[in-house]
C-alpha cells in the first residue's frame, strides 16, 4: 500500500512542520511518497531522499474558494494530484494541514475514493477561525478525515473548540529530535566562540522565524536590564522572516549593536553549534492575535544539546519541558519577566547544568525520532 504525503512545507526550506514530516517520513520506509512545493534549490535535497519527491505547485495566498484565484489553484491542484494519484496507485494521503492540503484531498476522497489523515499544528486552526468561509471549509475537511493528528494536546482544545464531532478522530503525536544529531558537548568550542564573538560571554539563543508570535522583540527589549546585572549577556537570533526589519531597528534604537545577533542565514552545522556552544536557550513565544506556537521544536532541540530553556506560557510550548527541571515557563509580554528569568540562569551556572542535564534526558525518553516513528506506525496502521 502506497501513502502519498502532501505537504506545501518540505525541506530543504526551513519550518518546523516541514522539518517534522522529513524526520518522520524519512524513517517509515519506501511506502511513502511526498508531493511537496516546487523549490528552486530542491533538486540535490530531492535526489538524496530514502523517498520519492514530487514536486508540485503547491503554495498560494489563498486558501478559500470563494473567488476565482482560490477556485483556480484548487482546480489545477487536484488535476496535478490525480494524475499523481493514479500513476503511483496511491490508496491513502496524509496530508500536512488541513487546509489547503486537506481540502485537496477532500476532493480526491470524493472523486477517486482515497482515504485521508490530516496534520493539525494550532495556529493553523487558528488562523481559519478569522474566516467564516475558511472556518466551514476546515470542518468539512475534519469530518471526512479518517484521522486528526494533532502536535500537543493545546492543538487537540482548538480541533474540539472548532468541532467537537471529530473529537474521536484526534490523535496527539508530538514533534521531536534527532537525538544523536542534536546532541551535548562537554568542553567549550574556544575556536568556534571566538569565530562567533562569543569570547567571555554568557550567550542566551533564539531559533525560529522572524515573526511576531516568536517574541524575538519582547527579548531584544529586556536586555537593557539584564545587560544592568549580566555585562557579559549576548543574545544570538537564528532565523528569517518578515519581523527583520523591525526586530534590527529595536536593536538600532536601543543601541544594542553589541549586544544582540542575529543570523539570517545559518546552515545545519552551524546552528546546531549553536545550540551546543550557548548557556541559555529561549523561545519567548507569545499569543498574537490568532497567532500561536502549537509546539516549538526548537525547545525539543535545545534540551537534546543538554541546554536550560525557557518557553512563553501560550500555544504548546509547556508541553517540551518539565518546568522546573528542564526549563522555564514565562509570560513572555512582560520585559521584566523576560529578564528576570534569563538573569537567574545566567547568574547560577549550576542551575543551567543542572536543567541541561535532566533536559537530555527529557528528549531521548519522550522525543527520540526513532521512538516517534514507531509510536507513528502504530498510529497509521
Amino acid at each position: 500500500m502506497k501513502t502519498l504525503v502532501l505537504t506545501q512545507n518540505f525541506p530543504p526550506a526551513s519550518g518546523g512542520s516541514g522539518r517534522w514530516f522529513w524526520e518522520l517520513y524519512s524513517r517509515l520506509g519506501s511506502d511513502y511518497i511526498v508531493a511537496a512545493d516546487e523549490m528552486t534549490n530542491s533538486e540535490v535535497f530531492d535526489s538524496n531522499a530514502p523517498m520519492a519527491i514530487h514536486r508540485l505547485p503547491l503554495y498560494s495566498p489563498q486558501w478559500g474558494v470563494a473567488n476565482l484565484q482560490g477556485l483556480k489553484y484548487y482546480w489545477q491542484s487536484f488535476r496535478s494530484l490525480r494524475r499523481l494519484v493514479k500513476e503511483q496507485d496511491i490508496s491513502y494521503i496524509h496530508c500536512g494541514r488541513v487546509l489547503p492540503e486537506g481540502l485537496m484531498a477532500w476532493m480526491l476522497k470524493k472523486t477517486l475514493g482515497i482515504p485521508y489523515l490530516c496534520y493539525v499544528h494550532g495556529e493553523d486552526l487558528e488562523a481559519s477561525a478569522l474566516s467564516r468561509e475558511l472556518n466551514s471549509l476546515t470542518k468539512l475537511v475534519m469530518r471526512s478525515a479518517d484521522k486528526i493528528i494533532c502536535n500537543s494536546h493545546n492543538s487537540a482544545n482548538i480541533v474540539s473548540r472548532v468541532d467537537d464531532s471529530v473529537n474521536h478522530k484526534v490523535t496527539v503525536m508530538h514533534p521531536g529530535a534527532d537525538t544523536n544529531k542534536f546532541y551535548p558537548v562537554e568542553n567549550k568550542d574556544e575556536d568556534f566562540l571566538s569565530s562567533m564573538g562569543w569570547d567571555g560571554k554568557s550567550v542566551i539563543l533564539t531559533v525560529g522565524r522572524l515573526q511576531a508570535r516568536k517574541g524575538q522583540d519582547k527579548m531584544i527589549e529586556a536586555m537593557p536590564e539584564i545587560l544592568k546585572r549580566c555585562p557579559q549577556a549576548h543574545y544570538v537570533i537564528i532565523g528569517h522572516g518578515e519581523s527583520r526589519p523591525h526586530l534590527e531597528y529595536l536593536i538600532e534604537s536601543l543601541a544594542l549593536q553589541d549586544h544582540v545577533q542575529m543570523l539570517t542565514d545559518c546552515d545545519d552545522e552551524t546552528m546546531i553549534k549553536c545550540y551546543q556552544q550557548c548557556d541559555v536557550f529561549i523561545l519567548p513565544n507569545r499569543t498574537e492575535g490568532q497567532d500561536i506556537e502549537g509546539f516549538g521544536m526548537v525547545l525539543v532541540e535545545a534540551q537534546a544539546c543538554a541546554k536550560p530553556v525557557i518557553a512563553g506560557d501560550s500555544g504548546g510550548t509547556k508541553e517540551t519541558l518539565l518546568a522546573g527541571e528542564t526549563g522555564e515557563i514565562v509570560d513572555a509580554t512582560k520585559v521584566s519577566a523576560l529578564a528576570d528569568v534569563i538573569i537567574s540562569f545566567i547568574e547560577n551556572p549550576a542551575r543551567c547544568e543542572a536543567y541541561g542535564k535532566a533536559g537530555r534526558k527529557h528528549s531521548v525518553e519522550a522525543f527520540d525520532w526513532d521512538n516517534a516513528a514507531i509510536k507513528a506506525r502504530s498510529v497509521f496502521a
